[in-house]
């Protein structure tokens, strides 16, 4: 079956970045609507595809998808629902508190945190307040990668626990009272996501060892959330026209390893099996195509690239290491190869007799899986959340705590156990790692772009954090912008893979980028079938549809840029 069951009302996509989550669920959704049922499909995703998957402009409101019958969707736009979220929570003191409270109010849910919760208030209206959603036979979400995706998952608990536990006063979003009448929707979002008749989580991998890696852990973590309704949709299944071709075989062969050892508890799922598609999967026709055969592939030859790229990595390393210190962070879209090529520049910096260390601001990351060993001068580091609210949390309380009377301790003690300081320890944990750059490399694996646009606005947002809970800014954070902001101090790597929606969400990322006064480096094309080098029919079509976006990156948009060929 090429496409995922979809017996139950709602339907989760999730999954590492990369995997095809938008377009089986795009696919999924269609199928459904065309079977005759009313069909809502929903990005949560703050770096949303959506749009250009179904070829409609979107809003945050059920846009009928041209086209298709019967289909409608929407993008929960982060922004717009924290400008709502927060005229919610002020909205009613005005002309009842002072004009100075006010504006304190409006400062305190300016940051990064509200911006999630709110993003997350509109997802649990969708799932948890059943008028919502009564005119569709089927809601189907399209979510954030995984990380980020298990966070707003496990927000339901935190929040219901947070505002149970919480006896008055105000929190990082605002005061505790406007969190109270969220209470019901919370528990009604958290009853709908455990109850397996009324939803089902699709775990969408590639056959790839990582991915798998990735789903088993979401796996385990579902079910400590009581979410065991779980069906396992392998996209992309390769198998070679004839053997003999180096680059054919070894994909198909990494597939069928893959496969063959995945973690038992994801082999005992249900499973759907998607074909690898060459001819990419934007627009109604293609999502068709997914839930059928795969479609026949002219034979033909294919030119080598003629693009003036540099070959491979190695210039690219050469130009980077000239600095002899300094931040060096890939970004862009999950799943194109930023964990991988963070960990290959960390360790030939190493190789080059430097001083490296390698980080992730991604809570999905695998970066010393990636590096596979030690290796001399490389020190592999992770930001980990627990440790860091814990560090932080006692930090506060043992400076700010001090110069307050016990009630106004307890009121802090409990405004930090509120989910969103984990926002403001991670962010500290970024800014100090950032601050290493002064004295050796630094090379940082980002979250995918939505995520780290969010922690990057978040700098901004955090001196006012700090102001609330009276805690000390450190220097690291005191310099973090300027240090972004400096091209001799951090160089942005964006990397991207040949194909329609990672170069156009790179494209964004790079503007995003340039609104915060941070110019992108380089670009990175990554995992290019058209410079591999291979002869097999359906991989030589795929390379055909690659042209045209190498040449928009390099004519267009990089300042320089490198293609790094798919290697077996």
């Amino acid at each position: 079956m090429p496409l995922p069951d979809a017996a139950t009302r709602h339907l989760f996509f999730t999954g590492k970045g990369g995997v095809g989550k938008t377009s089986l669920s795009s696919a999924t959704a269609l199928a459904l609507a065309e079977a005759g049922r009313r069909v809502l499909i929903v990005s949560t995703d703050p770096a949303s595809n959506l749009d250009e998957v179904l070829g409609t402009a979107l809003g945050s409101t059920p846009t009928p998808v041209i086209g298709a019958p019967g289909l409608f969707a929407l993008n929960i736009d982060p922004e717009a629902a924290a400008r709502d979220y927060r005229e919610r929570m002020v909205g009613p003191y005005r002309g009842i508190l002072p004009t100075a409270a006010i504006a304190s109010m409006e400062e305190q849910v300016s940051g990064a945190c509200p911006v999630e919760i709110a993003a997350f208030d509109e997802f649990a209206k969708l799932l948890g307040a059943p008028s919502a959603t009564a005119d569709f036979d089927h809601v189907v979400f399209d979510t954030a990668p995984t990380g980020h995706t298990l966070r707003l998952l496990t927000l339901p608990s935190a929040w219901t626990d947070f505002i149970a536990s919480s006896s008055g006063g105000a929190s990082c979003l605002g005061p505790l009272a406007g969190l109270e009448t969220q209470k019901a929707l919370y528990a009604g979002t958290v009853a709908q996501l455990s109850d397996p008749d009324a939803t089902t989580v699709i775990l969408v991998v590639r056959p790839e060892t990582a991915a798998l890696r990735e789903a088993e852990r979401t796996r385990g973590e579902l079910a400590e959330l009581g979410i065991r309704n779980l069906r396992l949709a392998v996209n992309g299944l390769f198998a070679p026209a004839a053997p003999g071709d180096a680059v054919a075989d070894a994909l198909a062969l990494r597939g069928r390893d893959a496969l063959a050892t995945m973690p038992a508890g994801l082999a005992a799922l249900p499973r759907s099996e998607t074909p690898f598609v060459p001819r990419g999967t934007v627009g109604l026709d293609a999502l068709r195509a997914l839930g059928g055969p795969p479609p026949a592939v002219p034979a033909g030859d294919i030119a080598p690239p003629a693009f003036p790229l540099a070959p491979g990595t190695d210039m690219l390393v050469d130009d980077l290491a000239q600095a002899g210190r300094g931040v060096i962070m890939t970004m862009g879209k999950g799943g194109v190869g930023k964990t991988t090529l963070a960990a290959l520049i960390a360790t030939a910096l190493a190789g080059r007799g430097h001083a490296v260390t390698l980080s992730t601001t991604d809570p999905a990351a695998h970066v010393e899986a990636a590096v596979g060993g030690r290796v001399a001068g490389l020190t592999v580091t992770r930001i980990d959340p627990a440790a860091e609210v814990a560090a932080y949390r006692d930090d506060v309380l043992a400076k700010a705590g001090a110069r307050l009377d016990p009630s106004g301790r307890a009121m802090l003690d409990e405004d930090l156990r509120s989910p969103c300081t984990e926002e403001i320890a991670v962010f500290r944990a970024f800014a100090r790692t950032v601050d290493e750059g002064a004295e050796r490399f630094v090379v940082l694996d980002t979250a995918p772009t939505g995520h780290t646009i969010l922690l990057l606005d978040a700098a901004e947002a955090y001196h006012r954090e700090v102001l609330r809970t009276q805690a000390d800014m450190p220097d690291s954070v005191r310099q973090l912008l300027p240090r972004l902001r400096d091209p001799d101090f951090t160089r942005v790597l964006v990397v991207t893979l040949p194909e329609s929606t990672p170069v156009h969400e790179a494209e964004r990322l790079q503007d995003d980028l340039r609104r915060a006064g941070i110019h992108p480096h380089a670009w990175v094309v990554n995992q290019s079938l058209l410079a591999s080098g291979t002869r097999d029919p359906v991989l030589m079509e795929r390379g055909r549809h690659e042209a045209p976006f190498i040449a928009r990156v390099v004519d267009d948009l990089a300042p320089r840029a490198v293609l790094i060929p798919w290697r077996p």
